[in-house]
């Protein structure tokens, strides 16, 4: 199966009808498509949604919501070099917390200990692969008993569920990306969802240079309004890009026993089908190199760099 984008060509004639009524309007940023877009985002994810030109600008928003400056923020090492990247950005420090080998996610366990130690103002959890952090429930708790603020990064986690909760709805706010590679993809982009009011209104002025306060100092991530109509469409049919996905990984299930696999109640949006065993056609693996050896912290994480040698992902594409 060779690598496709995750559109579905059916919708082509939507598109070009949107172009033309975006080129017509003269209003290419701001418009109809990007409301459109948040408003189905909103709707399947159930939560208040913004949409960015990109996911470090959605995540830049609420991190300088939360004003995390000079404090540390604990993040899991197996993950993109985006989310301690974005955190370095806005002024923090970062920690590096290890993963578990049953879902590749942060461990609870570890965390709890790097969080009795640095003491985090927040704290990332990163939904891996297309499934949600096994462990989310008892982070989430924690993070409730002990004031500490939870970001989600949900770039992998399109259609995901996990007893009919949503990504983002556990933590204070959550992050997707929907880069050329991702489930709903619209070249570039990003949506920040969140159950906070403030934090929505934040993330508006943010991505707008703090327009027309300037009481935020935000830069630009404004999405366009050809990105988002693409978004708009690829999000209606997001029940059926995930269906399909399903579908087709019930028929790779008995070649692969050393999966990884769910538990009771989670559904995956399959964006990575991951196997403990080395494979002929393979997409590669999640991540190689675990972020704490590229920022060069000197830290032991057994289960990320275990992980980092061994898994690999068979090709999983949505082929309608």
């Amino acid at each position: 199966m060779n690598f496709s984008i995750g559109f579905d060509k059916r919708d082509l004639p939507k598109v070009h009808e949107a172009f033309d009524k975006i080129v017509g309007s003269n209003k290419w940023t701001e418009g109809y498509y990007t409301e459109l877009f948040e408003n189905n985002w909103a709707k399947w994810n159930e939560l208040e949604s913004v949409a960015f030109s990109s996911w470090a600008g959605a995540a830049l928003a609420a991190l300088d919501f939360y004003n995390l400056k000079g404090k540390t923020v604990l993040c899991p090492s197996n993950t993109f070099m985006a989310t301690p990247l974005a955190t370095l950005q806005a002024g923090a420090e970062v920690q590096f917390v290890d993963c578990n080998k049953f879902d590749l996610c942060m461990s609870y366990d570890d965390m709890v200990s790097k969080a009795e130690k640095y003491k985090p103002a927040a704290i990332w959890v990163v939904h891996i692969g297309g499934h949600l952090a096994f462990e989310i429930e008892k982070i989430a708790a924690y993070c409730k008993a002990n004031s500490i603020i939870l970001l989600e990064d949900c770039a992998h986690a399109h259609g995901a569920s996990f007893n009919g909760k949503k990504p983002g709805m556990w933590g204070d706010a959550g992050f997707y990306s929907f880069y050329a590679t991702k489930t709903i993809s619209t070249g570039e982009g990003g949506m920040l969802v969140s159950k906070h009011k403030d934090v929505i209104e934040h993330a508006k002025k943010y991505r707008n240079y703090g327009k027309f306060d300037y009481t935020v100092k935000g830069l630009n991530y404004r999405i366009t309004e050809f990105q988002a109509a693409i978004g708009a469409f690829g999000t209606e049919r997001l029940q059926e890009i995930v269906d399909f996905k399903n579908n087709y990984a019930e028929t790779l299930h008995s070649a692969h026993p050393n999966r990884l696999k769910l538990p009771e109640g989670m559904i995956s949006g399959y964006y990575k089908y991951i196997v403990f065993d080395p494979i002929e056609k393979s997409t590669g693996k999640v991540y190689e190199e675990q972020c704490h050896h590229i920022l060069k912290h000197n830290v032991e994480l057994p289960n990320s760099d275990w992980i980092a040698g061994n898994h690999w992902c068979v090709p999983v594409y949505y082929n309608p």
